[in-house]
């Protein structure tokens, strides 16, 4: 339990907070991440959240939370919550949909990918700001040299796999990333029963196309303009400060 030292009588206390007033990552309309932590709230113990939307296919980057564990609320849509369990080097990959919670251990590689559009996820972490380590910040300033000569790697080819990255990627693919996706391999899904982690029958996904933020659900032919992202922008560094984000229009809903 965290020890407050909040002076409770002082005309600063504060019992409320509008997570819109705090986007800390936007990719595009359908795609961005608002934050609180006890920067916004300061009668906060040792807890706070991300308020995640996406749209089918896009990803909350590989990274880790080297003070916090995350717990993963699927309010609406569906997600695949992926991670490395540095302990038995396997994958786990867990289906969640409305109303089912994930968690990732502190300090474990993860990600979330959206297998539905109008995915809203709630990550809740034991810590009053999260440490995010995103793996595109290792590929973009770890040295090439040195990554190529550790891992017996061609240089100019890593070189040139790694280039487009020149930020933070945050909820990938970036905005303007114009290449086809192929299709991932199908995941071994776990769900929780009595007997553990089994094999789980849902959440398995179909391949996704070439525009990101513009993924046609079955049967179904998706073409308004307004659905294919325009840009993003980073702003994940101003986690846990007053946000510079501003809504067009006055409209916080990021619609």
């Amino acid at each position: 339990m965290a020890v407050s030292y909040m002076d409770f009588t002082s005309p600063g206390v504060q019992y409320f907070y509008d997570l819109r007033n705090n986007r800390t990552f936007t990719k595009d309309r359908g795609n961005y991440i608002n934050a609180l932590g006890v920067k916004q709230l300061n009668t906060l113990g040792d807890n706070s959240l991300l308020d995640i939307f996406l749209t089918r296919g896009n990803i909350v980057e590989p990274h880790i939370h080297q003070n916090a564990s995350e717990l993963v609320y699927c309010i609406s849509g569906a997600a695949v919550i992926s991670m490395i369990n540095p302990f038995t080097k396997e994958v786990i990959q867990v289906p969640v949909s409305p109303g089912q919670v994930g968690n990732v251990p502190q300090g474990w590689f993860h990600w979330e990918m959206a297998t539905e559009d109008n995915t809203h996820l709630l990550a809740i972490f034991d810590a009053p700001t999260p440490e995010f380590i995103a793996i595109s910040d290792f590929l973009r300033l770890a040295p090439p040299e040195a990554v190529a000569h550790t891992y017996c790697l061609d240089e100019a080819t890593y070189k040139a796999a790694i280039a487009p990255i020149s930020d933070t990627v945050v909820i990938g693919p970036p905005a303007n990333c114009t290449k086809y996706h192929l299709p991932q391999p199908e995941p071994q899904l776990y769900a929780q029963s009595r007997h553990g982690m089994v094999p789980a029958k849902q959440g398995v996904y179909s391949a996704y196309g070439q525009r990101q933020g513009n993924y046609p659900q079955q049967g179904q032919q998706r073409n308004s303009q307004s659905q294919i992202p325009q840009g993003y922008t980073n702003q994940g560094s101003n986690y846990g400060g007053p946000s510079p984000y501003r809504h067009p229009q006055g409209n916080k809903d990021g619609n």
